[in-house]
């Protein structure tokens, strides 16, 4: 990609195509105290109220600027590569790749915490880490006083559902849900029936005395990359089909519907909602169902493997960040009468760690 002048008039040029800037976006982007507030990055002038047949005077073009003058006698110097940047139009958190794993990963993704950490290099490199691998585990995480209220609120900001601003995780009598309980819980991804469903969880370990209970996670974008190779028609359905998940309480009834598996606009893993206690399959015609239910049973059949299951157990302290659109997450059973296991829970949403992530980066001039 570069930018290339003729005839008082730029143009984008790029894998042969070359295309005109339109004098307007140039000048929409002037900068400089009378036209940017500094703090805000906000423009101090309306674009709507601007004539709209504005005409490039003069341009010239350096390694590293634009130079141009507008026929409003407006003047501006802008740098190459931010207008590259916006014709790259891909937001800098989609060029972090995702990295497959499966029960074989070495590497848990630890982080030790300190006071300073959230505006610190080595959150910058944990939440790389998470955009990786979909999770991360700080470890020494202070247990007192609901922390992971300050934690979740310090990268961004909690998003409080039904359960509250945060939730506590342990078993109880009369449980709305099963995480309230000693049961095993298998691989699931939480609160499908959303709209939308929440980003990303946090889960604290504040105590655990017991021998059972370990963590497991599942990559849902390596199982899916696996089905779309090797079953393609069950990749298909349930790319396809959109189901009903509901929770129902004695004060709200939650329901949405969406394919198991979403894609993005180029066809690639965007979101798995994964949990068969919570989901309607519609009524379809024979065939299409038995395609469908055979499609569910091989990629949950994937998910319990022991092939993709990842089982570790959690320590007061440790507090988990994982992608609830990409793993899934659960626990092998426990004794009650071992002693506790205690974790609080909450959930934020990517433009938290996406808006954290970026600051970090232009802070330390990454």
């Amino acid at each position: 990609m570069k930018i290339e002048l003729s005839d008082n008039k730029v143009f984008f040029k790029n894998n042969g195509s070359k295309k005109e800037i339109h004098p307007f976006w140039l000048r929409e982007r002037v900068n400089g105290k009378d036209f940017v507030d500094k703090g805000s990055q906000q423009r101090l002038f309306d674009p709507t109220e601007l004539k709209g047949n504005i005409k490039i005077k003069n341009v010239s073009l350096s390694d590293r600027y634009l130079k141009v003058a507008f026929d409003d006698g407006v003047e501006t110097k802008l740098t190459i590569q931010s207008i590259l940047k916006e014709f790259s139009n891909v937001n800098d958190i989609g060029l972090i790749e995702k990295i497959e794993w499966d029960s074989s990963l070495n590497n848990q993704n630890n982080f030790e915490f300190s006071n300073n950490i959230f505006e610190e290099k080595m959150m910058y490199e944990a939440l790389i880490s998470f955009y990786k691998y979909g999770f991360v585990i700080f470890k020494k995480v202070p247990t007192e006083n609901n922390f992971i209220v300050k934690f979740a609120n310090s990268i961004g900001s909690i998003r409080r559902t039904n359960f509250g601003e945060f939730f506590n995780v342990k078993s109880k009598p009369n449980p709305n849900d099963l995480a309230y309980t000693s049961l095993p819980l298998a691989p699931h991804t939480d609160n499908p029936y959303r709209n939308p469903v929440p980003c990303i969880q946090l889960l604290h370990c504040i105590e655990n005395e017991v021998s059972g209970g370990y963590s497991t996670l599942v990559d849902g974008y390596t199982v899916t990359e696996k089905l779309k190779k090797d079953y393609p028609n069950y990749f298909k359905i349930l790319t396809e089909i959109k189901v009903k998940y509901q929770f129902i309480d004695q004060d709200v009834v939650l329901e949405d519907w969406s394919e198991m598996i979403k894609l993005d606009e180029n066809k690639n893993f965007k979101q798995v909602r994964f949990s068969p206690r919570l989901d309607f399959v519609p009524l379809m015609d024979k065939e299409k169902l038995d395609l469908y239910y055979a499609a569910r049973n091989k990629i949950s059949e994937l998910y319990n493997s022991d092939t993709y299951r990842l089982e570790f157990k959690l320590v007061p302290g440790d507090l988990l960040m994982m992608d609830n659109y990409r793993l899934l997450h659960g626990r092998s059973s426990y004794d009650a009468n071992e002693g506790n296991r205690f974790l609080q829970g909450c959930y934020i949403d990517y433009d938290s760690t996406e808006g954290k992530l970026k600051h970090l980066k232009r802070k330390f001039k990454i």
